[in-house]
């Protein structure tokens, strides 16, 4: 097997800062001009914007899971991207007990 296709443990994984403002996500649609919907651990839909410096180096796609920060006005309806996990992360988070909103 190819090792770049090799899923490891990983050694360190990112969670969201409660002090900062973060809040896990899943994206639940594509809504194009980098713009997304999300779904948020504290169970609201808002529209969320990729920002240039993401848009540049990841690739974001329904189902990812991620990390938002709402918007300081209108904070229940938007939020900016500022991480996304890959799959052995989520598999990492989804152990430790942080993906259980998903499941509700």
């Amino acid at each position: 097997m190819d090792p770049r296709q090799q899923q490891t443990q990983p050694t360190r994984v990112r969670t969201p800062r409660k002090e900062e403002n973060e809040l896990l996500g899943i994206i639940e649609q594509m809504l194009g001009a980098s713009r997304v919907r999300v779904r948020c651990m504290d169970g609201k839909l808002r529209m969320g914007r990729i920002p240039g410096k993401l848009k540049r180096k990841i690739w974001v796609r329904e189902n990812d899971v991620v990390i938002v920060t709402p918007w300081e006005v209108q904070g229940d309806e938007k939020c900016d991207i500022i991480w996304r996990y890959t799959k052995g992360q989520v598999d990492w988070l989804n152990k430790r007990g942080y993906l259980d909103f998903m499941h509700q």
